[in-house]
């Protein structure tokens, strides 16, 4: 198991250095210690990769369905079997508690157990006699070879959002994951391969830009799905439709909660430090903006504010006591506090200020409550990625949705209240993809899509689900007629040669 030393690409079957040499540091935000060298691989070793993955395609696409299928099944037991060390090494190279990891592993088996039912979904469809004597169908055919470009804060359960399925349709795959946490993704491709994934089927290349757009370029690549900020995803979607791909780009996001006077107060703080908080606030469906309605708000601040301030922030590599861990690297430490700083010059207050001294050197930040933000302001506007929650107060519910028609994201919203006219009003005019009513945080599970809006999403097909089949995959319609022979047909010249 690759958790040290340098890490290696998965090129045909075989964990393979790359031609290159310039590498990056992956730290254990615990401690801040190197734990290993990924490298970033250049343009032969994208040659090389998609090559593997060119060749191996053919072979692949003409295996049964059922076949590939059954190799899902067989990982699926893999990855039980190895969940805790999954787990472990997840938060070993992210930072996130151990209970985070072990959900976000769980949410990626998920998606591997729907990948397991594709078959009922890639069905075809036929109409016989559509006119007369001609029958038509449509079946359903891979793409080809297919890329994922993930990021660092969910380095397991992003990658399988697409490969499972990208798989199990009939394609095959390149991973390119963060160069900051590639550990779990080499991980889960060793797993993979002893599983009996034939070589060249699935593959990971390690790199920074230069190998995502030497991806991007490459002519055999044929589909690339994509998630990180929005401004790399719309780079990806825009470079990678000019070059002929299909693309599917998720991207930031600044999500918003809104809470009722009639919501439960200890159920809305519990859940809305979940979300604001949780994993450091590294994800694109973290709340980073609560909307109190009405005389809630005081109520609202000084509870969040009491409750995230007892939380336990430490070193989770080895520790599963605590519950906050710290984030992903010094510089993003120092970027977040940033936001600390231009939130009280523009006049809001901070109200639990996360900047702590630790004995160690981990890269902490503890949960920040920043109240009487205006929508004007930084920390309203733009993606924090942080553990850092701005409150802007609203008098109305049509006054908190409307702050949402003014956010260039759409990924997730989400409301606290008991009464059914505010939560309906909520869901059918709040402008985003994903929406919870009384749920922190409204990502759907494997079988639903993952549907973000605006500028978190660039691309018509969205990752999981069935939109996830319709994304691997391109539909082929036959048209056919039999007709009767007549009587001395067999006898026509053309036939006798």
């Amino acid at each position: 198991m690759v958790n040290s030393g340098e890490v290696r690409n998965l090129i045909n079957g075989q964990l393979s250095p790359a031609d290159t040499d310039q590498y990056e540091d992956i730290f254990n935000p615990s401690n801040g210690q190197v734990i290993a060298q990924v490298p970033l691989s250049g343009a032969s070793d994208v040659q090389s990769v998609v090559k593997s993955a060119r060749d191996s395609l053919a072979a692949w696409t003409a295996t049964p369905i059922v076949e590939r299928t059954r190799l899902m099944f067989r990982y699926r037991e893999l990855l039980e079997r190895n969940f805790v060390d999954i787990a472990r090494l997840i938060t070993r190279e992210h930072g996130k508690t151990i209970a985070e990891s072990r959900a976000e592993l769980r949410r990626g088996i998920e998606v591997v157990e729907f990948a397991c039912g594709v078959p009922s979904l890639y069905m075809g469809r036929s109409l016989s006699n559509i006119v007369t004597d001609v029958d038509a169908d449509v079946v359903r055919h891979p793409v080809g070879v297919c890329v994922g470009i993930t990021p660092y804060n969910f380095p397991a359960m992003v990658p399988m959002w697409m490969f499972p399925i990208a798989l199990v349709c009939g394609n095959t795959f390149i991973l390119k994951p963060s160069e900051k946490t590639p550990l779990a993704a080499v991980r889960l491709g060793e797993l993979l391969q002893e599983a009996d994934c034939p070589p060249g089927v699935f593959n990971i290349i390690h790199g920074g830009r230069d190998c995502v757009v030497n991806l991007i370029q490459h002519p055999d690549v044929a589909a690339v799905s994509f998630v990180g900020s929005t401004a790399a995803a719309k780079s990806v979607y825009t470079q990678g439709t000019a070059y002929g791909k299909r693309v599917q780009a998720a991207g930031g996001a600044k999500n918003y909660c809104i809470v009722m006077p009639d919501a439960d107060p200890k159920i809305a703080v519990k859940a809305l430090a979940a979300a604001s908080f949780g994993c450091g606030g590294q994800r694109c469906m973290a709340t980073s903006v609560a909307v109190p309605v009405g005389d809630v708000a005081d109520l609202l601040v000084d509870q969040l504010s009491e409750y995230a301030g007892s939380l336990t922030l430490g070193p989770t590599d080895g520790h599963d006591d605590v519950d906050l861990g710290p984030l992903i690297r010094r510089q993003h430490v120092d970027r977040v506090e940033s936001f600390l700083e231009v939130a009280d010059r523009e006049g809001a207050t901070v109200v639990l200020d996360g900047r702590r001294d630790f004995n160690g050197d981990g890269f902490f930040l503890g949960p920040c409550v920043v109240d009487h933000v205006t929508a004007d302001m930084t920390v309203a506007k733009e993606e924090v990625f942080g553990p850092l929650l701005s409150v802007v107060r609203a008098s109305t519910l049509d006054e908190a949705i409307q702050m949402s028609r003014s956010c260039e994201y759409g990924n997730g919203g989400s409301i606290f209240t008991r009464d059914g006219f505010s939560a309906r009003r909520f869901r059918d005019q709040f402008n985003a993809g994903m929406i919870g009513i009384n749920v922190g945080v409204p990502a759907p599970m494997a079988w639903f899509p993952f549907s973000g809006w605006n500028g978190s999403f660039f691309g018509d097909l969205h990752v999981q689900g069935l939109e996830g089949i319709q994304f691997y995959t391109r539909q082929q319609v036959t048209l056919t007629r039999w007709m009767q022979p007549s009587a001395d047909s067999y006898h026509d010249p053309v036939w006798r040669g």
